[in-house]
């Protein structure tokens, strides 16, 4: 499958989740897509929006202040 990364850092909500949803549909199904954000926020809104749109929250880490998540395309 295939992985392709995101960048967000020093962007605040809503931001990360706007370009997350518009990387996403990019993306063939099966997809992976890693993003790497700072605003510590970002952890509940990617639970949100993995929950609202079908997506899968395959993980999340921290890091120095750099929060990384693997997003998995529901299909």
């Amino acid at each position: 499958m295939s992985m392709t990364e995101l960048d967000v850092k020093g962007l605040n909500c809503p931001l990360p989740v706007l370009r997350v949803k518009k990387a996403m549909a990019g993306l063939p199904a099966g997809a992976t897509l890693k993003v790497f954000a700072t605003d510590p926020g970002a952890v509940k809104d990617f639970e949100a929006f993995c929950k609202t749109t079908g997506n899968v929250l395959k993980s999340s880490a921290e890091a120095d202040g750099v929060f990384v998540f693997e997003i998995g395309k529901a299909g």
